[in-house]
């Protein structure tokens, strides 16, 4: 993407910052612009930080990516940091000018031959990329009781070679709340996502059995996957479901290990695509390098879901110029209102995003952080808008209105049915989700050389100029095949996954 050699990196012509790619030090005279002088740094510059190229009145807008991001907060001279302190985000300039018109994303290049993976065909034409028992619990009181039984169950899968695991499926909430409404509808949707997932070979359901969320309201009896339910209470308490569910698993084990892998079409996969401590880096590597491997795997007839609808925020307008149909469009446009009424009911608004730890790594405005996070989509047509862990039933690049809060918005698109998750990072977190499996890619070299044993790519080499977007985002799609064929994470290594189910809680706790 830019030489190793150089200091700073402009990412549009009419920017009035640029990314450094080192640290800049006051004094300093660097390289700007192609054609133009070289800059004198007047501030302290940390890599991946914002350095202005030229002088900005107060007020006036500031722009990267070749997208307003903010407007001054004070009069910014070049050469000079550009961060919270001299930069506000700016509501009413949220959307900036048209998006320029993009060529179609190019065709694989071997786009003629059919792409492939070894997954699981379930016997409804649904594919798995891997091969669990899951542990559905409809309460929090029953949370204990389900960990406990995959505990034993996984000491006694030795005679099961072809299940990749027991799986307890455990969350904080089921009760203490409305009995209908948003909130416990929004559960159950959740719920059902993971019982109906091709990742799961069979479910085992387990409640306390008073609670409000009962798990005849989850209705799995008529869901694709094997499934038996139980209560703890009718089980005769803790030790007794403990022996009765390990009875269950016994007779579900034999069948979920006859499955084996075979070739089934990339077409077959749903991607997840997410991001998370996010730094100055993550727009301008991992996040478009994602985007580049989702669309290729769309150019092979699969799904890609981008999510985290807060943090579409100030970049929506590049969504909706892409939607298919006004009737995509206008439901972004709902979605973003339904967020900042939902904000504003908690006394907060949506550009109190980013984190400290964006901001830190160089991110400052949601503005900026939103033209970043949506690489991770791509280029090709937005074909559709679901709601909170709805089936995903297209195929092509999908939105789904998620919260921004990571393990709650992987948990949507899960229960939505993505197979595998891309997730970036530039700050280095660590994630990894069950059932399905979770690639970590790294915005930079720095952070990959820190934190190696919990990433799986390293897109920082990007911006050291040993690869380009395309490059990296052909890596992308070629490991999450490798993924989806079975090769572990490592998050999936470093035993990952059980606690990062987090379904989004809607409405009064009781």
């Amino acid at each position: 993407m830019t030489p190793a050699r150089q200091r700073l990196l402009v990412l549009a012509p009419d920017d009035d910052i640029a990314v450094a790619l080192q640290d800049l030090t006051p004094g300093e005279r660097v390289d700007g612009p192609p054609g133009g002088q070289p800059l004198a740094v007047r501030d302290p510059v940390p890599q991946g930080h914002k350095v202005a190229l030229r002088d900005v009145a107060d007020g006036a807008p500031v722009r990267k990516y070749g997208q307003v991001i903010g407007v001054a907060s004070a009069p910014i001279a070049a050469g000079e940091h550009v961060h919270t302190h001299n930069l506000r985000f700016a509501p009413d300039m949220r959307g900036g000018p048209p998006p320029a018109a993009k060529a179609p994303a190019p065709a694989a290049p071997d786009a003629g031959r059919p792409r492939t993976f070894d997954g699981y065909l379930r016997d409804d034409g649904r594919v798995g990329t891997r091969n669990y028992i899951g542990i559905i619990t409809s309460v929090n009181c029953s949370a204990t009781v389900a960990k406990l039984i995959a505990r034993e169950a996984e000491r006694r899968l030795a005679g099961f070679p072809h299940v990749d695991g027991v799986v307890a499926v455990t969350h904080g909430t089921g009760c203490g709340m409305t009995v209908e409404g948003e909130g416990p509808d929004l559960l159950r949707r959740t719920l059902r996502g993971y019982a109906e997932h091709p990742n799961f070979a069979a479910i085992l359901a387990i409640g306390l059995g008073c609670e409000v969320n009962q798990l005849s309201g989850l209705d799995l009896a008529s869901g694709p996957n094997p499934a038996t339910a139980m209560t703890i209470q009718e089980a005769g308490g803790t030790a007794a479901a403990v022996r009765k569910g390990l009875d269950e698993l016994a007779t579900l084990l034999p069948a979920a290990d006859a499955a084996r892998r075979v070739p089934v079409p990339a077409g077959k996969l749903i991607l997840g695509l997410e991001c998370g401590g996010s730094d100055g880096y993550s727009g301008i590597t991992a996040n478009p390098a994602l985007g580049a491997a989702a669309d290729l795997l769309v150019s092979y007839g699969g799904t890609a879901i981008l999510g985290e609808t807060p943090e579409i925020y100030g970049a929506e307008h590049l969504l909706i110029a892409r939607a298919v149909t006004p009737a995509v469009a206008d439901a972004i446009r709902e979605r973003i209102a339904w967020w900042e009424t939902y904000a504003g009911q908690s006394g907060g608004t949506l550009d109190a995003n980013p984190s400290p730890g964006n901001k830190a790594g160089g991110i400052t405005t949601i503005a900026e952080k939103s033209l970043g996070a949506i690489a991770k989509g791509g280029s090709t047509p937005l074909r559709a808008v679901y709601r909170y862990a709805e089936p995903v039933t297209d195929n092509g690049f999908v939105f789904m209105d998620t919260p921004g809060y990571d393990p709650v918005s992987v948990t949507g698109m899960v229960a939505g049915g993505a197979q595998v998750v891309c997730f970036t990072t530039g700050r280095g977190s660590v994630f990894g989700g069950k059932p399905a499996p979770s690639l970590k890619l790294c915005s930079n070299s720095a952070t990959y050389r820190r934190m190696t044993e919990d990433m799986d790519l390293n897109c920082g080499e990007i911006a050291d100029g040993a690869a380009t977007v395309a490059e990296m985002g052909r890596r992308i799609f070629e490991l999450v095949l490798a993924t989806a064929s079975g090769r572990r994470t490592a998050s999936e290594l470093l035993g990952f996954g059980e606690e990062e189910f987090v379904p989004w809680q809607l409405g009064a706790v009781l």
